[in-house]
Protein backbone atom coordinates (compact mmCIF):
# COMPACT_ATOMS: atom_id res chain seq x y z
CA UNK A 1 0.00 0.00 0.00
CA UNK A 2 1.40 3.37 -1.18
CA UNK A 3 1.22 6.27 1.39
CA UNK A 4 -1.26 7.88 -0.62
CA UNK A 5 -3.41 4.73 -1.19
CA UNK A 6 -3.45 4.75 2.96
CA UNK A 7 -4.79 8.53 3.53
CA UNK A 8 -7.25 7.52 0.93
CA UNK A 9 -8.08 4.27 3.19
CA UNK A 10 -7.79 6.17 6.25
CA UNK A 11 -10.05 8.74 5.30
CA UNK A 12 -12.66 6.98 4.20
CA UNK A 13 -11.70 8.50 0.31
CA UNK A 14 -13.93 7.32 -2.62
CA UNK A 15 -11.99 10.23 -4.30
CA UNK A 16 -8.75 11.09 -3.54
CA UNK A 17 -9.83 14.77 -2.94
CA UNK A 18 -6.48 15.98 -1.62
CA UNK A 19 -4.99 15.33 -5.00
CA UNK A 20 -8.59 17.25 -6.24
CA UNK A 21 -7.35 19.80 -4.21
CA UNK A 22 -3.64 20.37 -4.98
CA UNK A 23 -4.62 19.72 -8.77
CA UNK A 24 -7.02 23.18 -8.28
CA UNK A 25 -4.57 25.07 -6.57
CA UNK A 26 -2.24 24.55 -9.35
CA UNK A 27 -5.33 25.46 -12.05
CA UNK A 28 -6.25 28.27 -10.40
CA UNK A 29 -2.70 29.34 -10.05
CA UNK A 30 -2.70 30.02 -6.58
CA UNK A 31 0.10 30.46 -4.35
CA UNK A 32 -0.51 28.38 -0.99
CA UNK A 33 1.58 26.42 1.66
CA UNK A 34 0.64 23.94 4.35
CA UNK A 35 0.87 24.90 7.94
CA UNK A 36 -0.95 22.62 10.42
CA UNK A 37 -0.07 18.87 11.76
CA UNK A 38 0.60 17.84 7.97
CA UNK A 39 3.11 19.78 7.42
CA UNK A 40 4.43 18.61 10.74
CA UNK A 41 5.44 15.48 8.90
CA UNK A 42 7.26 17.02 6.00
CA UNK A 43 9.78 17.57 8.80
CA UNK A 44 9.41 14.58 11.56
CA UNK A 45 7.97 11.21 11.82
CA UNK A 46 4.59 10.93 10.00
CA UNK A 47 1.50 10.89 12.13
CA UNK A 48 -1.74 10.58 10.75
CA UNK A 49 -4.40 13.67 10.33
CA UNK A 50 -7.14 14.07 9.13
CA UNK A 51 -6.99 17.89 9.22
CA UNK A 52 -5.04 19.83 6.61
CA UNK A 53 -4.36 23.52 7.41
CA UNK A 54 -2.65 25.73 4.50
CA UNK A 55 -2.84 29.58 3.71
CA UNK A 56 -3.88 30.62 0.07
CA UNK A 57 -2.11 34.13 -0.97
CA UNK A 58 -4.66 37.05 -0.69
CA UNK A 59 -4.62 37.87 -4.58
CA UNK A 60 -5.87 34.15 -5.83
CA UNK A 61 -7.97 33.84 -2.85
CA UNK A 62 -11.56 34.11 -4.39
CA UNK A 63 -11.13 32.78 -7.63
CA UNK A 64 -9.89 29.71 -5.97
CA UNK A 65 -12.95 29.46 -3.79
CA UNK A 66 -15.05 29.94 -6.46
CA UNK A 67 -13.52 27.29 -8.54
CA UNK A 68 -13.42 25.01 -5.64
CA UNK A 69 -17.27 25.61 -4.79
CA UNK A 70 -17.52 23.08 -8.15
CA UNK A 71 -16.09 20.53 -5.62
CA UNK A 72 -16.31 21.00 -2.25
CA UNK A 73 -18.89 21.70 0.78
CA UNK A 74 -17.72 25.44 1.74
CA UNK A 75 -18.35 26.67 5.48
CA UNK A 76 -16.98 30.01 6.36
CA UNK A 77 -15.63 30.60 9.92
CA UNK A 78 -14.17 33.66 12.21
CA UNK A 79 -10.73 32.22 11.64
CA UNK A 80 -10.75 29.49 8.43
CA UNK A 81 -12.80 28.56 5.52
CA UNK A 82 -13.37 24.92 5.70
CA UNK A 83 -13.69 22.61 2.56
CA UNK A 84 -15.25 19.44 2.92
CA UNK A 85 -16.62 16.12 0.04
CA UNK A 86 -18.99 13.50 1.10
CA UNK A 87 -16.16 11.69 -1.06
CA UNK A 88 -13.64 11.84 2.01
CA UNK A 89 -13.54 12.55 5.64
CA UNK A 90 -9.91 14.98 5.14
CA UNK A 91 -11.16 18.19 6.97
CA UNK A 92 -9.38 20.90 4.30
CA UNK A 93 -9.25 24.31 6.51
CA UNK A 94 -7.80 27.36 4.58
CA UNK A 95 -6.34 29.70 7.55
CA UNK A 96 -7.67 33.48 7.43
CA UNK A 97 -5.29 35.24 9.82
CA UNK A 98 -3.49 37.68 8.37
CA UNK A 99 -0.66 35.75 10.45
CA UNK A 100 -0.45 33.34 7.99
CA UNK A 101 0.33 35.12 4.75
CA UNK A 102 3.56 36.10 5.25
CA UNK A 103 4.90 32.73 5.17
CA UNK A 104 3.88 31.91 1.55
CA UNK A 105 7.37 32.81 0.59
CA UNK A 106 9.24 31.12 2.72
CA UNK A 107 7.56 27.19 1.60
CA UNK A 108 8.98 24.83 -0.11
CA UNK A 109 7.83 21.87 -2.01
CA UNK A 110 8.08 18.89 0.59
CA UNK A 111 6.44 15.31 -0.37
CA UNK A 112 3.66 14.44 2.43
CA UNK A 113 2.20 11.28 2.78
CA UNK A 114 3.22 10.89 -0.88
CA UNK A 115 1.77 14.14 -2.21
CA UNK A 116 3.97 16.72 -3.29
CA UNK A 117 2.83 20.31 -2.15
CA UNK A 118 4.33 23.90 -0.76
CA UNK A 119 4.81 23.39 2.90
CA UNK A 120 5.62 26.08 5.35
CA UNK A 121 9.44 26.31 6.68
CA UNK A 122 10.20 24.29 9.30
CA UNK A 123 10.23 27.97 11.90
CA UNK A 124 7.01 29.00 10.57
CA UNK A 125 4.90 25.79 11.49
CA UNK A 126 6.21 26.03 14.72
CA UNK A 127 5.46 29.28 15.38
CA UNK A 128 1.36 28.40 14.35
CA UNK A 129 1.81 25.40 16.78
CA UNK A 130 2.90 28.30 19.36
CA UNK A 131 0.06 30.41 17.98
CA UNK A 132 -3.00 27.70 18.51
CA UNK A 133 -1.56 26.34 21.84
CA UNK A 134 -1.59 29.27 22.97
CA UNK A 135 -4.91 30.28 21.74
CA UNK A 136 -6.80 29.31 25.55
CA UNK A 137 -9.86 29.38 23.65
CA UNK A 138 -9.41 26.36 21.14
CA UNK A 139 -10.13 23.11 22.36
CA UNK A 140 -8.30 21.19 25.29
CA UNK A 141 -7.56 18.31 22.87
CA UNK A 142 -6.76 20.04 20.07
CA UNK A 143 -4.64 22.19 22.20
CA UNK A 144 -2.26 19.06 23.91
CA UNK A 145 -2.20 18.10 19.94
CA UNK A 146 -0.34 21.09 19.11
CA UNK A 147 1.65 20.68 22.15
CA UNK A 148 3.01 17.42 20.60
CA UNK A 149 3.56 18.91 17.30
CA UNK A 150 5.43 21.44 19.17
CA UNK A 151 7.63 18.30 21.11
CA UNK A 152 7.92 16.41 17.63
CA UNK A 153 9.19 19.70 15.79
CA UNK A 154 11.86 19.98 18.55
CA UNK A 155 12.73 16.88 19.15
CA UNK A 156 13.16 16.58 15.34
CA UNK A 157 14.72 19.76 15.06
CA UNK A 158 16.58 20.82 18.51
CA UNK A 159 17.61 24.30 16.96
CA UNK A 160 14.13 25.48 17.21
CA UNK A 161 13.75 25.11 20.60
CA UNK A 162 15.58 28.90 21.44
CA UNK A 163 12.19 29.94 19.22
CA UNK A 164 10.27 28.64 22.36
CA UNK A 165 8.45 31.30 24.56
CA UNK A 166 9.89 31.04 28.06
CA UNK A 167 6.89 29.09 29.26
CA UNK A 168 7.02 26.16 26.32
CA UNK A 169 10.93 25.93 27.09
CA UNK A 170 10.53 24.54 30.39
CA UNK A 171 7.39 22.50 29.39
CA UNK A 172 9.68 20.75 26.46
CA UNK A 173 12.89 20.43 28.66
Amino acid sequence: MTKKEFLKSVSNGKKDILQQLLDLLKKTKSDYCVIGGLAVNAYCEPVVSLDLDLVIAAKSFETFIKSAQKIFKIKNFAHSVNLSSAESDLRIQIQIDKRYLNVIPRASTKKVLGYKMKVAAVEDILQGKIWAYSDEGRRKSKRQKDLADIFRLVESHPRLKKLLPEPLKKIVS
